[in-house]
């Protein structure tokens, strides 16, 4: 089979040489701080209510809080290399445990310490240089969607304790994905090792409250069939912990099926319509509805806003997925809440 790796396979990188490349290029700013200076200084503040910090996620992963996976999107680093910007992630496969529930744990490979792995954000047309280190005891690689050359394509097994890096422009705007491209792939993907790669227009997107919602789910039985389904990686979390938004605020949702074994599933909001950016890829919506069909790595970007305060469902219109934790609810607040 063809080496599709960067370097070749011979040297594959030890955790320590990664380290000492990654650390090479000149850092300009931290992504998120130079990203949020960027669009604070073009856009309007958007008014997102505070949330409980110490809330704590029934999961042995440390780093697996659903309510902060929510709007935690990573800009990378940036760095400066002969006289190109280039905007770094690092991302290291592993394994943990979770709590499903109070009486049934999974073992997870996860990237970073987190599931769904991090939310890797660039804009159009920017270098972007992944550097990938698989601590999780299998071969694995990421897979990314969008446009690259073959080379980075990351269906190359990466065997455990060694690293690659995946390197490429980011191409074309829209809201893509990655995940493991290691056979059997479904398993790979359903244990745990994907995430959602967002790559923004040249022009920003209008204000609003953005968040991101992974549907996954879990085969806990090794049957082929998802027993528990979830948001961000816990079943039942947003139904037990509502998200809390803004009365009037406007919401986009960027939202990603990744639910193996099942060959579709519905998105629905309770009480509101959501304009729908199909695939992330367009300006200007493409309908409006209060419910959607999504086949496996479909993904879109979901905007609307509520008019009066209160709890609001949102879940698949499938009930089994629903009532087995793949279930959440808005809170919209006034503000007033806060003063009281």
């Amino acid at each position: 089979m063809p080496n599709n790796f960067i370097f070749p396979k011979e040297k594959l990188w030890s955790r320590r040489q990664i380290l000492k490349i990654g650390l090479a290029g000149t850092s300009i700013a931290s992504g998120t701080a130079l990203w949020q200076t960027l669009r604070n200084s073009a856009r309007l503040p958007v008014k997102v209510p505070p949330w409980d910090a110490t809330m704590q996620a029934q999961a042995a992963l440390p780093t697996l809080n659903p309510m902060k996976l929510l709007r935690d999107f990573d800009y990378g680093t940036v760095k400066r290399e002969n006289g190109r910007t280039i905007r770094e992630f690092r991302l290291t496969a592993g394994t943990s445990e979770i709590h499903l529930n109070s009486a049934v744990s999974y073992n997870v490979w996860d990237l970073n310490g987190r599931i769904p792995g991090p939310t890797l954000r660039a804009k159009q047309g920017e270098r972007v240089r992944v550097l990938f280190l698989n601590q999780a005891g299998h071969s694995h690689s990421l897979h990314f969607h969008g446009v690259h050359p073959a080379e980075m394509d990351g269906v190359r097994p990466v065997s455990h304790g060694k690293a690659t890096i995946y390197e490429f422009d980011a191409e074309p705007y829209g809201v893509h994905l990655y995940h493991c491209h290691i056979e059997p792939v479904t398993r790979h993907i359903a244990k745990g090792l994907y995430g959602m790669f967002i790559i923004d227009p040249p022009q920003p997107r209008p204000p609003a409250d953005e968040m991101v919602l992974v549907m996954a789910g879990y085969d806990v039985n090794d049957d082929n069939k998802n027993e528990y389904y979830a948001f961000n990686g816990l079943p039942h979390f947003y139904m037990n912990n509502p998200i809390r938004i803004y009365k009037d605020q406007l919401i986009r949702l960027y939202v990603l099926n990744i639910i193996e074994f099942d060959p579709a599933v519905t998105f629905h909001l309770h009480a509101n319509f959501f304009d729908v950016y199909r695939y992330g890829m367009s300006m200007t919506p493409t309908e409006k509805t209060d419910v959607i069909t999504m086949g496996i790595a479909e993904r879109h970007i979901f905007e609307f806003a509520f008019r009066y305060p209160g709890k609001y469902m949102f879940h698949p219109h499938q009930d089994v997925m629903a009532e087995n934790g793949c279930m959440g609810q808005f809170e919209v607040v006034t503000g007033k809440e806060e003063k009281s």
